[in-house]
């Protein structure tokens, strides 16, 4: 970025021609100094930074107060105010930078807060900047110096240190504006992908509480359910750990406890199946109709005469698997604890109308999610154009 002389985006708005400036960040932003000390905000009001929700209030994210004893030395973060925090993450070893778009709050005195130059800057604008980690990163490396427990080492006054390109804030507010409705679609995206999830949860816990039940063509009621150990509906079997196939780019996919791991020429089974992780991950069952390969962490089941593994898989989503844990450090299944296992089997019929109708919601849910992915990747596409 410091080295960049072209000072024009690749992607602009066609009524804005002149070239983007270098500024300091001191010239956008500077250091907010208010602290908490006549406790306005207490410890319900602490926030928190996260990487993938911004400016979070900690208790509702984390499910508890970190704050110490007293809040009274903690600093002000209002709303609209940018927010560093000193700590690393993995995609951001230097720490990430977020603008407050919730309730105004507090924040420890490991965070460094800012106010946005009205004159210069949109901080909406730099929030987006910002959102992009080789933004962040590349800004950040130069100024941070790391001690000894990987603690960041930078005064908050000298954050504000180097320069970035930006436009005149009428360009920087229009950015950021249009960045923004693409935000607010992704979100309503989130929002029915999460009521479709509940959804789905909602009607499996009762289907299988039979709560609700389908009725045949005819109309009529399907016999009673008949109670049944899994022993009697499945084998259950697992593949070895295949590292040479693993190395291979062919057709089929080599699964683990999470997820595609390789591709080899070779499948190990082709039926419909049901996988559950046997070690570590034992809580996420899959379900496959195409074929595929196994390492040995995952099995797969092979289903009788009695079962339809779409059904089964879905019957399995709603099992609590660690009550069947059998390690008491990592998560392990065996196939004789499996076997074990009783649950309420329907006829072949009503199995596939359940199954039919909860794999529908599934498919639901993966065409919102594929919109989503998409929106994410276009707007980070977008911002990696629209900023210099």
């Amino acid at each position: 970025m410091e080295n960049n002389t072209n000072a024009f985006p690749t992607l602009r708005f066609k009524e804005f021609r002149s070239s983007w400036k270098r500024m300091p960040l001191n010239q956008l932003l500077y250091e907010a100094k208010q602290r908490n000390y006549k406790l306005k905000y207490d410890k319900s009001q602490v926030l928190s930074v996260s990487k993938q929700f911004g400016v979070v209030n900690q208790i509702k994210h984390l499910g508890r107060s970190y704050a110490g004893e007293s809040v009274h030395n903690y600093h002000v973060l209002e709303v609209g105010d940018i927010v560093y925090t000193k700590s690393p993450l993995k995609e951001n070893p230097y720490g990430v930078i977020k603008i407050n778009k919730g309730k105004p709050g507090i924040v420890s005195t490991l965070y460094a807060v800012y106010k946005v130059n009205g004159n210069t800057a949109d901080g909406t604008f730099l929030d987006f900047y910002f959102s992009l980690d080789a933004n962040t990163n590349r800004y950040l490396r130069p100024l941070v110096k790391k001690g000894a427990k990987n603690d960041m080492k930078i005064n908050n006054a000298y954050v504000l240190n180097d320069p970035i390109y930006v436009p005149q804030k009428k360009e920087q507010k229009k950015i950021a504006t249009f960045l923004t409705a693409i935000d607010d679609k992704i979100q309503q995206l989130i929002s029915k992908k999460a009521l479709l999830e509940k959804y789905k949860k909602g009607a499996s816990q009762q289907l299988f509480a039979r709560e609700i039940r389908f009725k045949d063509g005819n109309g009529k009621e399907f016999p009673d359910w008949q109670e049944m150990k899994l022993e009697d509906l499945i084998t259950i079997k697992y593949g070895k750990d295949q590292k040479a196939i693993i190395r291979s780019q062919g057709a089929y996919p080599i699964l683990g406890t999470g997820g595609e791991i390789g591709r080899t020429n070779d499948f190990l089974y082709n039926k419909p199946s049901v996988l559950i992780g046997r070690k570590g991950t034992i809580d996420n069952p899959k379900y496959m109709d195409t074929p595929f390969w196994t390492v040995d962490t995952l099995f797969y089941t092979e289903v009788h005469e009695n079962c339809i593994a779409k059904w089964l898989y879905h019957r399995f989503t709603i099992i609590n698997w660690y009550l069947y844990n059998e390690a008491s450090g990592v998560p392990s299944l065996s196939a004789s604890t499996i076997y074990k296992i009783t649950i309420q089997l329907p006829s072949l019929k009503e199995q596939q109308k359940i199954g039919d109708f909860l794999s529908s919601i599934d498919n639901k849910i993966d065409l919102v999610n594929q919109q989503l992915q998409q929106a994410q990747i276009f707007k980070k596409g977008l911002i990696q154009q629209m900023f210099i």
